[in-house]
C-alpha cells in the first residue's frame, strides 16, 4: 500500500491537505496519527518515537523469555515509554504488573491516552530513568535513545521524530551505561533486562553489561534483517 493509499484509507481529515503534508516530508503515520504495533493501534504524535518492527521483535522475544523464565504475576518496568507501546502490549499479553516511565510529559500524555484505550493496565509516571522509582522489578525493558549525536540519519526521521528520543551522548551509549550502572538497585535477584540497540553497538553494550552484571547470562541477538538489535541480560 502506498502512502497516499494509506492516507485515503485511514485519514479522517482533508485528504488534499494531508497529501500536501506528505509531499512536505511528514511521515504518513504522523499525519494519520496512529500506527499498528503487535496487533494494537497506538496513537502517535511528533512528541513520540514511531513504533517500529524491530521493537515488535523486542516485545515478542521478551514475552517468550518471560514465559520460560517466570511464573505468573511478575513486575515490569519500561524505561522511556514514549507511546507506551512496549508497556501496554506487555500488560495485555502477560499476567504482569507494568510500570512505564518517561521524562517527557508530552509523551506521557500520548502514553496515557493509549493506556486508557487498552484498559488502563499500566502505571504511567514521569521520571528521569530511576529518579522517581522506589521499588524493584523482575523485568526492566528499554528502547532508549541510541543514535550518535554526529550520526547521519534519514531526513524523514530527523524532521518528524523527537530528538530527545533519538540521540544520545557517548557515541549513543549514554543511556545503556546510565541504566545498567543503577539497575541493580531496582531489579530482583531473578531478573531479565532487555534492550533494543543500534546495529553497531552490540559489543560495546555487552561490555557495559558485563561490567555491572558479571554473573548474568548476557546474549546479543539479531533482528529479522540479520542485524545486531537486542540484548538480554538474565540473572538467577
Amino acid at each position: 500500500m502506498t502512502d497516499i493509499e494509506y492516507l485515503k484509507k485511514y485519514y479522517k481529515g482533508d485528504i488534499e491537505e494531508a497529501i500536501k503534508r506528505l509531499d512536505a516530508g511528514e511521515a504518513v503515520q504522523y499525519i494519520v496519527g496512529n500506527v499498528d504495533f503487535y496487533g494494537y493501534t497506538f496513537d502517535i504524535t511528533h512528541d513520540t518515537l514511531m513504533p517500529r518492527f524491530e521493537t515488535e521483535e523486542l516485545v515478542s522475544k521478551l514475552i517468550d523469555y518471560i514465559k520460560k523464565y517466570f511464573d505468573s504475576n511478575i513486575s515490569i518496568l519500561d524505561i522511556g515509554t514514549g507511546t507506551g507501546c512496549i508497556a501496554i502490549t506487555l500488560a495485555n499479553e502477560l499476567d504482569a504488573k507494568v510500570t512505564a516511565l518517561d521524562i517527557s510529559y508530552k509523551a506521557l500524555e500520548v502514553a496515557s491516552r493509549n493506556n486508557h484505550k487498552y484498559g488502563d493496565k499500566v502505571n504511567i509516571i514521569e521520571s528521569d530513568i530511576f529518579s522517581n522509582i522506589d521499588s524493584k522489578f523482575d523485568v526492566i525493558v528499554s528502547n532508549p535513545p541510541y543514535i550518535r549525536e554526529d550520526e547521519d540519519i534519514m531526513d524523514i526521521v530527523k524532521t518528524n521524530e523527537p530528538h530527545i528520543a533519538l540521540y544520545a551522548k557517548d557515541n549513543g551509549l549514554y543511556f545503556y551505561e546510565k541504566i545498567l550502572s543503577e539497575a541493580s538497585k531496582y531489579i530482583n535477584k531473578k531478573h531479565i533486562i532487555a534492550f533494543e540497540i543500534g546495529s553497531e553497538q552490540g559489543n560495546d553494550i555487552v561490555a557495559i553489561a558485563k561490567k555491572y552484571f558479571k554473573k548474568d547470562i548476557i546474549s546479543l541477538e539479531k533482528d529479522m534483517e540479520g542485524m545486531d538489535r537486542f540484548i538480554f541480560i538474565k540473572g538467577e
